[in-house]
């Protein structure tokens, strides 16, 4: 597994694009037709039209993300209507496109959060990366890595979770070993993180824990972080806008948690590393923000959990590169 930037991804994820033969399927709460992506939206299409298997899945909140805004309900500013534009050439050249979370009681709960693009075997996921202009710029990362089956896996979760939307449904949260690291997927049912409750397990056993996500920890994870000697990152309220500054404002204030970030560009990524009472360390990374937050509003999400050194070590090089 290979930790890469957010413009790294576009860019290889373009390349394998071009030579795809099978299959690709994209997963992502944003997806737009923006400068820094322009060029993988045309490497679908034309994946599309050689006969490759495209699927694409994109949450609504995309609407709001392209429009200026939080919450998806302009979905007539010019924005989006570049976005609708995106997603008819994308259909007219034979792309499977799906919009995720439109029937959703409120437009906070039963978002699609996880994020993943498969191009034949090779997987770009574990990571936050948004497909859209601001998700390329912010700081983050995508693991990428080649594996047939665990490829497979996660194509059969993106047609389970598109199958669930179009009944309007969610599924219990699943764990399963693969190799040497665990996958970890919130299906979306209120109240239910695999994610979340794994951290939390963890962090209760830790001797030393170092946070980095663009939100302050909440609910169980924040009180025992308190107790224990934790180097955290996430945004100030200043590094914000609109309804993402109440939020970090809100959850810092109720957790008493002081951030160490102090740098000028959004911090998006998301992992946490455990050191263990007897040396070893374990992470999990992935598109959980670990803020309870998510999990009362059954937020789908994708992590995994590996104690395997160079992953961590890889981890750790971003954070001394890019957040510290």
């Amino acid at each position: 597994m290979q930790l890469i930037s957010p413009t790294e991804y576009v860019t290889r994820a373009t390349r394998a694009m071009e030579t795809a033969t099978t299959r690709i399927y994209l997963l992502s709460m944003v997806i737009a037709d923006h400068e820094k992506t322009h060029t993988l939206i045309t490497a679908l299409e034309n994946a599309a039209k050689r006969g490759v298997e495209v699927i694409v899945a994109a949450d609504v909140f995309t609407f709001g993300e392209v429009s200026g805004g939080f919450l998806p309900v302009r979905y007539y500013s010019p924005g989006a209507r570049d976005t609708n534009r995106m997603v008819k050439v994308l259909k007219r050249s034979g792309v499977k496109f799906s919009w995720l979370g439109r029937g959703r009681i409120t437009v906070f709960n039963g978002r699609t959060h996880s994020k993943w693009c498969i191009v034949d075997n090779t997987i770009f996921s574990f990571g936050g990366v948004n497909m859209y202009e601001q998700g390329i710029t912010n700081v983050d990362y995508m693991f990428m890595l080649k594996d047939t089956l665990l490829a497979d896996r996660l194509c059969d979760e993106q047609k389970r979770l598109q199958l669930a939307e179009r009944r309007s449904t969610n599924y219990p949260s699943v764990t399963y070993e693969h190799g040497d690291m665990r996958v970890l997927i919130d299906g979306g049912i209120i109240g239910q993180s695999v994610i979340y409750r794994r951290a939390c397990e963890l962090a209760e056993q830790a001797e030393h824990i170092t946070f980095v996500s663009q939100y302050c920890p909440t609910g169980k994870l924040a009180r025992i972080l308190k107790k224990r000697p934790t180097t955290l990152f996430f945004n100030l309220p200043h590094q914000a806008e609109g309804l993402n500054r109440i939020v970090i404002t809100v959850s810092q204030f109720i957790s008493r948690l002081k951030t160490t970030y102090n740098k000028d560009t959004y911090l998006h990524a998301k992992c946490i590393i455990f050191t263990m009472t007897d040396g070893h360390k374990v992470a999990i990374s992935g598109s959980h923000n670990f803020a309870y937050t998510g999990v009362l509003l059954g937020t789908r999400e994708i992590a995994i959990e590996t104690a395997d050194p160079a992953i961590i070590t890889q981890l750790e090089s971003f954070i001394k590169d890019c957040v510290v």
